[in-house]
């Protein structure tokens, strides 16, 4: 059975850092893409940033030079490092793997908030 565990959310202040984990277990993490996905209530899915399995990354327009996604084969985990986080940046935070198949995390609350 597949699993992507998120860690790493919670409430931080406008300006501040939080780095996101997502640790897969049941496939091996290198021979996917892994991404990083947000949601607002209401709202879809929007991808926030992706790895390949080749290292290269690429991100949203909005979250360019503030936000880092890597990884760690070794660990099986990826990670979205966010820095000078904004209100806008409030979002469920979903961790994604894929290649042939598409797996999902279960979400991890991120709120920027004064």
């Amino acid at each position: 059975q597949v699993q992507l565990v998120e860690s790493g959310g919670g409430f931080v202040q406008p300006g501040g850092s939080l780095t996101l984990s997502c640790v897969a277990y049941g496939i091996d993490s290198s021979r996917y893409g892994m991404a990083w996905y947000r949601q607002v209530s209401g709202n879809q899915r929007d991808l926030v940033a992706s790895t390949g399995t080749d290292g290269s990354t690429s991100y949203h327009e909005s979250v360019k030079g503030r936000f880092t996604i890597s990884r760690d084969n070794a660990k099986n985990a990826q990670y979205l490092q966010m820095n000078s986080l904004k209100v806008e940046d409030t979002a469920v935070y979903f961790c994604n793997a894929y290649k042939d198949d598409n797996f999902w995390g279960q979400g991890t609350q991120v709120t920027v908030s004064p």
